[in-house]
């Protein structure tokens, strides 16, 4: 159910309940004029009085809270869908051994890994590294995406 909904059928019960206390309060007081017999003077009369306004105030809170999520916005879905590429073949006659290297590395992580974890699984330098990545960019083998401080490098589909 949307908030709308869910707000409308709680003022709705709350509205209902109003009247089911003010039918009882009636009720009440006239048991308690055919009963007491002090009339008006009588302490019973102040009871009502006090649980009425009370059962009056906890209606008051509930159609405040149907209100309140009548009138919010409800939360939005997120949804993420993911789909499938087909990735082309890559030629790796024409690369070096550490560009292979990167490449195979890429196919085993499903063709995403973050830049730190490639260095430290050839053993490259942060400059080396950076070099060798310009390199497969620039060749159109992979793209580097900026993630924070960290950058994930990508293998490219055509």
């Amino acid at each position: 159910m949307e908030n709308k909904n869910v707000g409308l059928l709680i003022v709705g019960i709350a509205v209902v309940m109003i009247i089911l206390i003010l039918i009882f309060n009636n009720v009440v007081r006239t048991t308690i004029g055919l009963s007491c017999s002090h009339g008006p003077e009588c302490g019973m009369y102040n009871a009502v009085n006090v649980q009425t306004w009370i059962s009056l105030a906890i209606i008051g809170v509930i159609i405040v809270i149907g209100l309140v999520i009548m009138f919010s916005k409800p939360r939005e879905k997120i949804i993420i869908k993911k789909i499938k590429e087909k990735r082309r073949k890559i030629n790796l006659d024409n690369l070096d051994k550490d560009e292979k290297k990167v490449v195979k590395l890429l196919e085993e992580e499903n063709g995403a890994i973050f830049q730190r974890t490639l260095m430290e699984k050839l053993e490259i330098g942060k400059v080396g590294m950076t070099r060798l990545l310009d390199k497969l960019e620039a060749k159109q083998i992979i793209e580097r995406k900026r993630r924070g401080m960290n950058n994930i490098v990508v293998l490219k589909n055509s």
